[in-house]
């Protein structure tokens, strides 16, 4: 793996490598001390052009416990602002000589434009409505621990599919481990043709108790050019998931940040099932398994330690 720019860069047996080495450093994040050599002199910076609290968090976390050294740079703050191209600033970065780049962008296949640019590997954190893989690879990780495999789970993703990277990255890495997926939510936000990427389309939530785990997927305001619901109160009256819609075996997930009491109840957001935590959790092991894996692993173009030197 050279980039991972979506799931689609991954196979099976490569989600399952990432997701066990993720489940290696899970254990050392149990540890007193946290980090682990193994990007010792290795640079990684962090590239946002869009705000972000757990994708920026979780990657900066990954890269210090790895012990590389880390440039977090946000647009807002940057010369960016003053006007700079992607470009451009790509090639300023590249004279920190980094490692890898991780780039959330609002424009579509701007972390691949990055991957022609540079020498470094890139991770994708999110471009415009196209995908957002590590989220998807955290979303395995935390159903793989409490259900041990998705093969036959059937998975209902509820809401706002039109403008959401998550969903894509999901309906990929899902069907990918063996799960059925089922997509709900109104018509103006399930887009034309989803079905190709092996998901079946429900308008309505009145199957929705057949689902193992409801996936809610936030109303992106900020995408939203026009009218796609009359208003958020009828939205929430549809298909707003509360307790009064689960079963009490069903698991709940969302990729966050969340519009509580739009997409979510706060009884639903604050019970048992809810795995929303868990999802956090997971971000910053999941982001170790992938910057390890581009760096470290197999397929790296530079020897760095075995996972038996890593985990000791």
């Amino acid at each position: 793996m050279r980039h991972l720019l979506s799931i689609d860069d991954l196979d099976r047996e490569g989600i399952e490598r990432v997701l066990d080495r993720a489940a290696s450093f899970a254990e050392v994040a149990g540890r007193e001390i946290k980090k682990v050599p193994a990007l010792r002199g290795r640079t990684v910076v962090n590239l946002f052009y869009e705000a972000s609290t757990r994708t920026s968090s979780s990657f900066e976390l990954a890269a210090k416990r790895l012990s590389a050294d880390l440039v977090s740079i946000r647009a807002a703050t940057s010369a960016v602002a003053k006007g700079e191209s992607l470009k451009d600033t790509i090639a300023t970065l590249t004279a920190y000589d980094p490692a890898a780049i991780v780039i959330r962008s609002p424009h579509a296949g701007a972390a691949k434009l990055v991957a022609g640019w540079s020498d470094a590997a890139v991770v994708n954190a999110g471009d415009g409505k196209h995908e957002h893989p590590t989220q998807a690879l955290l979303d395995v990780f935390t159903l793989r621990q409490r259900l041990g495999s998705l093969d036959g789970v059937k998975i209902w993703i509820v809401g706002d599919v039109l403008h959401s990277r998550v969903a894509r990255s999901d309906i990929l890495a899902f069907t990918r481990m063996g799960a059925n997926v089922t997509l709900s939510g109104p018509p103006t936000l399930i887009p034309r043709g989803i079905e190709a990427l092996g998901c079946d389309v429900e308008p309505t939530l009145e199957r929705l108790p057949e689902a193992d785990v409801v996936y809610v997927l936030r109303m992106q305001h900020e995408r939203m050019s026009e009218a796609y619901v009359p208003s958020l109160r009828e939205y929430a009256m549809r298909y707003q998931i509360g307790l009064d819609r689960l079963r009490p075996e069903q698991l709940l997930m969302h990729p966050g940040p969340v519009n509580r009491g739009v997409e979510l109840s706060g009884d639903a957001i604050d019970s048992p099932q809810a795995l929303i935590g868990q999802q956090v959790e997971a971000g910053v092991v999941v982001r170790m398994a992938v910057l390890y894996e581009l760096l470290a692993g197999a397929g790296a173009a530079r020897v760095l330690p075995t996972r038996m030197e890593v985990a000791a």
